[in-house]
């Protein structure tokens, strides 16, 4: 049931991303999506039974693995520096174009 929550969360940002106009509604959809990507890999890496990799005296066995949660870091960061990349470009277009809608923009800068 979670999965199917979490690959619907993946559905709704990429079909916000190929059907909404608004360049702004596009980079927010395109956050849903990997919003929804970041948590279906946290699904997969949580595995029940696993402890914690954390320094004590008690031998538990199974420890998760720590690497997953470098990766899962890595990608929000470098999700979030380029939503605000896209962001600035948006900023940057919205001084030459009146709207945001990329069919009009795409109008206007045809030759």
């Amino acid at each position: 049931m979670l999965e199917a929550c979490v690959f619907a969360t993946i559905l709704c940002g990429f079909f916000g991303i190929v059907l909404k106009q608004n360049l702004v509604m596009k980079i927010i959809s395109m956050d849903v999506m990997s919003t929804g990507v970041v948590a279906y890999y946290v699904l997969i890496a949580s595995r029940n039974g696993l402890f914690t990799p954390i320094l004590s005296d008690v031998n538990r066995g199974a420890y998760a693995d720590p690497v997953p949660q470098a990766v899962i870091l890595t990608a929000i960061v470098i999700g979030f520096s380029i939503q605000a990349l896209m962001l600035v470009g948006v900023m940057k277009l919205a001084r030459d174009n009146p709207t945001l809608e990329s069919s009009e923009i795409e109008k206007g800068n045809t030759p």
